[in-house]
């Protein structure tokens, strides 16, 4: 981890017309941390991961990857910016009607010139890191839902992008299969030497994973801490936080 800022928000509003989500937000993500969004039920985690990739508008505010100010920049190069990101949706999102191997080459198809068998080798190596060697033929409803993340994990790591964006990953899945995608999460981290940035609300993969955070609330509607979530957890001043981290023990 270089410690070079990677991503900067700047005086964020995010808003529903006039109905304001969240207000102020100002934190920098470093290069190569995993960096978490947390927070209660309904302060805007995911609403800020849709602002960070593009597809929300801020109200007000500036949203900075290195030397580019993402929403006064040209459309052109939002685009070109966006092919250095890869998303993993809490749906996983993948096409039904597509196999893992086809799912997963969607977007060497639309962003590169390879051919078709450069595509599905890629495609296929993409699967085999997130241990899915075989399944290139299966469709998402023939595998479990664990697998099913992993297959859209392969899909956003198809670009070896420089930003990884998950939305509650480890939604509806059980221990072990959450633990294994953790696992891979920093494993593919570190061989892409990539920045990630996870919302999420589950503890063990908030300690596992995370080394820098903010916490969002709901009653104020801006950051009230930000940190290291294991410092946070255990020597925060803000009660909220502290209570959120430990399950309500402070």
């Amino acid at each position: 981890m270089s410690g070079e800022t990677h991503i900067r928000v700047k005086d964020l509003t995010m808003a529903y017309g006039d109905f304001v989500i969240q207000r102020d937000l100002d934190f920098t993500i470093r290069r190569g941390d995993v960096f978490i969004i947390m927070g209660g039920s309904g302060c805007g985690k995911s609403t800020l991961l849709k602002h960070l990739i593009g597809l929300m508008v801020p109200a007000k505010g500036e949203i900075w990857f290195d030397d580019i100010d993402f929403w006064q920049a040209p459309p052109h190069r939002q685009e070109m910016l966006k092919r250095r990101f890869g998303v993993l949706f809490q749906s996983g999102a993948l096409w039904s009607s597509m196999t893992l191997q086809e799912n997963v080459a969607l977007p060497l198809q639309e962003y590169t010139e390879l051919s078709k068998r450069e595509v599905n080798e890629i495609a296929s190596l993409k699967l085999a890191l997130v241990g899915l060697a075989g399944f290139e033929q299966f469709y998402p409803a023939e595998i479990s839902g664990g697998m099913r993340k992993r297959a859209s994990l392969a899909r956003a790591i198809a670009l070896d992008p420089e930003v990884l964006f998950f939305d509650e990953p480890s939604a509806g899945l059980d221990p072990i299969s959450s633990q294994r995608l953790d696992e891979l999460i920093l494993e593919i981290r570190d061989s892409l030497g990539a920045t990630v940035v996870v919302v999420t609300h589950e503890l063990a993969s908030i300690f596992t994973i995370g080394n820098d955070s903010v916490f969002l609330d709901n009653e104020s509607r801006t950051i009230i801490a930000r940190g290291d979530p294991k410092m946070l957890r255990d020597s925060s001043e803000n009660i909220k936080v502290r209570a959120f981290l430990n399950r309500g023990k402070v």
